[in-house]
């Protein structure tokens, strides 16, 4: 997916992020705008993972959810 399709459904996309990953925060969420690499660093920094896992996880929602694909996936 481009990146600029990425930034048009990023605002949709961050109500179910943040239902997944509860500990990231608006702020989080501005700063990552659809990147992948910004969302498994601040999914390891809020919920104290290891970087495998926060990619394990991202890798799950993104099966789970076909439609969002980040930036770098």
């Amino acid at each position: 997916m481009n990146n600029d399709r990425v930034q048009g459904q990023w605002k949709q996309w961050k109500g179910q992020l943040k239902e997944r990953w509860g500990r990231l925060t608006d702020d989080d969420l501005d700063v990552i705008a659809g990147r992948r690499d910004q969302l498994l660093g601040r999914i390891q920094e809020r919920h104290g993972i290891a970087k495998e896992e926060a990619n394990r996880q991202v890798k799950d929602f993104e099966q789970r959810n076909p439609d969002y694909r980040f930036d770098g996936s």
